[in-house]
């Protein structure tokens, strides 16, 4: 009987749980809540109990299983299997999760950040279509992201590989990011990042646009309401559509004169703009990228959705 793999993507609200086959093909998923009491002491026990109770719903054990793989917020040591500084897990201190999942499951484990898993997910199975060179961008609350090179997820020295956002894009007006520097990637593109901007472009902007009576009323506006009245020809929302779509597209074209990937994927909340969204960055890349570059990395939409993390989490154990 063919080996399965365990995929579990550990989130602040939510751990989704996935049972896969080596080429991975979810065959069963389900998720709980994530307790973060007590400083967050519960969490992996939870995860051990909610892990026993489908193996033994689904009459499965340790011997059907190859490995379980892990992503993680925070910072993961990869050969210790343990995180610390997972702020929206309450994990202050050292946690040591492969430890304690192995020693009460038998099964092998692996563990890795967040970002890089989903990466991962999209690279093997979603829209990277297992080409070994793919880079993820995932604009959320924030911009995270992950790469694969030549088949290898990069870490760097310090494990700080991937974090496209911090590339510096933003020399006219940068806005202090939560990293401390200013002008970064994150503070035009993610879903706070277009808020900021709508709200620079609403400052300047004097004409008759639904956007700008949405500013000057004080209501709270989202990446969704800017995309959605852009889509209706929004005079204000489209000066943002631009200029996030200016910001996005050069880190594109610099990440693939870096890299030069066959796919840089765009996933995360705010992809759900889907099409336009896409059609915006690549004509900014399409202007800024060198003739060889433009021609063989292509830029694609993230078609996993909330299944990446699993899914990549899974192919850790494979790597």
């Amino acid at each position: 009987m063919e080996k399965k793999i365990i995929g579990i993507d550990l989130g602040g609200t939510s751990i989704k749980f996935a049972i896969l086959t080596l080429a991975g093909e979810i065959q069963e998923k389900w998720s709980i809540k994530t307790n973060i009491l007590d400083d967050g002491s519960h969490i992996v026990d939870d995860m051990i109990a909610s892990i026993q109770h489908h193996l033994g719903l689904l009459n499965l054990s340790a011997e059907n299983f190859l490995g379980i793989g892990m992503g993680s917020p925070g910072v993961v040591d990869r050969f210790e299997g343990t995180v610390i500084g997972a702020y929206n897990l309450n994990w202050k201190t050292l946690q040591p999760v492969k430890e304690k999942i192995e020693s009460a499951l038998g099964i092998p484990f692996f563990i890795d950040n967040d970002a890089n898993v989903a990466a991962l997910g999209e690279q093997w199975v979603g829209a990277g279509a297992n080409n070994p060179d793919v880079v993820f961008v995932t604009l959320g609350t924030g911009v995270g992201g992950g790469i694969i090179a030549d088949g290898k997820l990069l870490h760097g020295v310090a494990g700080a590989a991937g974090e496209l956002g911090h590339i510096t894009v933003d020399f006219e007006q940068p806005i202090q990011c939560t990293c401390g520097k200013a002008g970064c990637l994150e503070t035009v593109a993610s879903a706070t990042g277009i808020v900021n901007l709508t709200r620079r472009y609403a400052e300047e902007y004097a004409g008759d646009a639904e956007l700008k009576r949405l500013i000057d009323d004080g209501q709270d506006v989202t990446a969704k309401i800017v995309f959605d009245l852009a889509k209706e020809g929004d005079e204000l929302a489209h000066i943002v559509y631009r200029n996030f779509s200016r910001y996005l597209g050069i880190a594109c074209a610099n990440i693939a004169s870096v890299l030069n990937p066959a796919t840089i994927v765009i996933g995360g909340g705010v992809s759900a703009a889907g099409d336009f969204l896409l059609a915006g960055v690549q004509e900014v890349f399409d202007k800024n990228a060198f003739p060889q570059i433009r021609t063989s990395t292509k830029l694609a939409l993230a078609n996993l959705g909330n299944d990446a993390g699993v899914i990549g989490a899974a192919s850790l154990v494979l790597q």
